[in-house]
């Protein structure tokens, strides 16, 4: 195993929830996005695996949802992962690129979405840690 994946095995194997769902959206924008530009460009072929990687992570994304989440706000994420998975089996099924950019477009919100929360989380626990210390 080359040292490439092995970093990134354990990058997947040591992360918090949080970070591995943002490894996952940003996943299935690399390859939605790499799929589209090959589709663009007429490479079919070459498009149809990376939106195949990308639908695969949009499933898991909606399998692994949290049971713990309020049961609208499930049901919410769920409908937009299925919607994404949806729009990149019609993108390579179709080969248009349109519902590439559909999917894109939600995925890139998402990932914004859950970066800005993520972040928002940890500079809360870091404050909550400075008042600790401090207090």
């Amino acid at each position: 195993m080359n040292e490439a994946r092995r970093y990134l095995e354990t990058q997947v194997l040591t992360a918090p929830k949080e970070k591995l769902l943002l490894m996952l959206l940003d996943g299935a924008v690399r390859f939605a996005t790499q799929a589209r530009e090959k589709a663009a460009a007429g490479d079919r072929a070459g498009a149809s695996p990376l939106y195949l990687r990308a639908q695969a992570i949009a499933l898991e994304l909606c399998a692994a949802l949290d049971p713990s989440l309020s049961p609208e706000l499930r049901r919410n994420l769920a409908g937009l992962y299925m919607f994404v998975y949806r729009r990149l089996v019609a993108a390579n099924v179709e080969g248009a690129t349109a519902p590439a950019d559909e999917a894109l477009a939600i995925l890139g919100k998402l990932r914004g979405m859950f970066g800005e929360a993520v972040a928002a989380m940890k500079g809360a626990a870091a404050a909550d840690g400075r008042a600790v210390k401090t207090g």
